[in-house]
């Protein structure tokens, strides 16, 4: 069961991407709840008792709060929900990167637009589900990708950013082994998750965090292509 939030201000935008919504998960065979809201505001008074939210699709410009100001509230402590921005103006469209939206699409919403977006986002969800696991303290504790900002080597082990910092004594080269597409390695001594790159230069790769890490030469226009890849 996917769960999606359709969440615009006016009537008719959430009446007609809520159709497109229901033609995709018929013609996709996705069984959906679908849920709209006419406010931010609305929605995260329900948001409150029901989290379970894995697509929304938000307005940017709403009258009260935001579309992208709802999307940060949200990804403070959900980090798996896949968001949408829907805006009739372009020049909104930056407003919103530090919430690691999915698209942007500007109204009039197409379906076949809507459908890629919703086939990727999909696609993300299954992603999410991937974790590595290690050994620490007689515990086995299992790490959702989507949570590590990078690796690096230390000494004689790994260290895992992921929030909580793990040490582990593992090859840097058996760790990548267990990561995904969303993961590349800048230089022999560590890993990142281009979920979290926000800019590079030929010699620093900056993460969302304010992290810098170092970028050996060459590898440049490599990360680049594959940041342009997983987009």
């Amino acid at each position: 069961m996917i769960t999606i939030a359709i969440c615009d201000d006016e009537h008719e935008e959430r009446t007609y991407v809520t159709g497109l919504v229901q033609d995709w998960a018929t013609t996709r065979n996705h069984a959906t709840r679908v849920r709209h809201f006419q406010s931010a505001e609305a929605f995260l008074f329900a948001y409150e008792d029901d989290q379970a939210y894995d697509i929304l699709l938000l307005d940017i410009q709403m009258q009260g709060l935001d579309g992208v100001s709802l999307a940060r509230q949200v990804r403070a402590g959900n980090k798996e929900a896949q968001i949408i921005f829907i805006t009739g103006y372009m020049e909104y469209i930056a407003d919103g990167y530090d919430v690691e939206a999915l698209n942007y699409l500007l109204k009039p919403v197409t379906a076949q637009k809507l459908t890629a977006v919703l086939d990727r986002a999909v696609e993300k969800l299954a992603q999410v589900e991937k974790a590595i696991f290690i050994q620490q303290g007689g515990e086995n504790i299992r790490i959702p990708l989507y949570e590590i900002r990078y690796l690096e080597v230390m000494h004689n082990h790994v260290t895992i950013h992921a929030g909580i910092v793990y040490k582990v004594k593992k090859t840097l080269a058996a760790l990548e082994e267990e990561l995904d597409q969303n993961f590349f390695r800048v230089g022999r001594s560590f890993i990142v998750n281009l979920r979290y790159v926000r800019k590079s230069t030929k010699t620093e790769v900056y993460l969302a965090d304010g992290i810098t890490i170092p970028l050996s030469r060459g590898m440049y226009a490599a990360l680049n292509q594959a940041i342009i890849e997983r987009t």
